[in-house]
């Protein structure tokens, strides 16, 4: 046996013996380290970004970003999805783009006389959803029941996703001619709003020589879908959360329902999304319990996008942000 196929037959038993193990919080930190230092090699800043991506992917929700044009957001979810080992699918969202062409659709076989389902690329581990507030709001609902349900349902017939399934979606800021604002209930299915900023001088002077020099820099994958799937399993069973903690995170969002300052607070789903989170943060951090500075971590970007501002806040410059940190800061923290 030739020493490179020796080597990726260790490489599979390696992989195998992963998805039978028992994966504990330390595994998840080591791999997750394991891909930092991975993705740290091809993109130049953001893995801040990153990271909230892959807490995402850990509990189970979805990650919107936003940014303005080429700031490499489709580079960063196809880099992310190679080095997961996943299938990556990717769809540009355009003004005639129908719900049929993102979930799929039924056909005729003459041969077999019968109608047979064409999968749409939904029907993908990680789905980019490329520039989506392009799109109008009755082919952005195409993505409502299979982030929510994990499913799809073409003509009475329900389709399960893959495990795992991550929706990454880009979107321009709405400013931007050509967009469409998310309807609410859209961007409430987002565990994570992004925000994608323009790089740092430093940051895009080496961009610009990593172009010049034409280095083009491959990321090896790190794990495998169905370690994934036994990560996201240890994150929802085996992480503990101690009843004061999750009060601090029902008071955290009752908050926000009675501020002056909006129309419409965080639900319970929001709620839901800040304990999957700081448990993913948990178990990032290579522990088993969730310590109040892992609610802190991920409040801003869990819960500031579903909040909707009062028009006179607005035109004062409050945002969802602001709003967030001055509840944090008022709330008492548990010890």
């Amino acid at each position: 046996m030739s020493e490179e196929k020796n080597e990726e037959v260790k490489k599979e038993a390696k992989a195998k013996a992963a998805t039978e193990a028992v994966v504990t919080p330390k595994d998840i930190k080591r791999v997750w380290d394991e891909i930092y230092s991975e993705l740290g090699r091809v993109i130049i800043g953001k893995l801040d970004v990153l990271e909230d991506m892959f807490i995402s992917l850990l509990g189970g929700g979805h990650s919107l970003l936003e940014g303005v044009p080429g700031i490499a957001k489709t580079v960063m979810a196809k880099s992310f999805a190679q080095t997961l080992g996943c299938e990556f699918k990717r769809v540009q969202f355009t003004p005639d783009l129908l719900p049929s062409d993102v979930v799929g659709t039924t056909i005729y076989d003459p041969k077999a006389g019968t109608f047979k389902m064409r999968k749409g690329p939904i029907f993908t581990n990680i789905l980019l959803a490329d520039e989506i507030n392009r799109s109008p709001p009755k082919t952005q609902a195409a993505l409502l029941e299979a982030m929510a349900e994990k499913q799809v349902t073409v003509e009475g017939t329900t389709f399960k996703l893959e495990d795992p399934f991550l929706v990454i979606a880009t979107q321009n800021p709405i400013e931007q001619e050509g967009t469409y604002p998310l309807p609410e209930a859209q961007v409430d299915r987002f565990m994570f709003k992004l925000l994608v900023d323009l790089p740092s001088p430093e940051e895009e002077i080496d961009i610009i020589k990593l172009k010049h020099n034409q280095i083009r820099q491959t990321v090896r994958r790190v794990t495998t879908p169905m370690t994934i799937v036994k990560m996201k399993e240890t994150v929802e069973t085996r992480i503990y959360v101690h009843e004061d903690l999750m009060d601090y995170i029902r008071d955290l969002t009752v908050s926000t329902r009675t501020d002056p300052r909006l129309i419409l607070g965080g639900s319970p789903r929001c709620s839901i999304a800040l304990l999957n989170a700081a448990k993913s943060v948990a178990a990032m951090r290579g522990r088993d319990y969730v310590i109040p500075d892992d609610v802190k971590r991920i409040a801003r970007v869990a819960s500031a996008h579903r909040l909707q501002m009062k028009p006179e806040a607005e035109l004062e410059g409050t945002t969802g942000t602001m709003v967030v940190n001055e509840i944090l800061r008022n709330l008492p923290v548990p010890v």
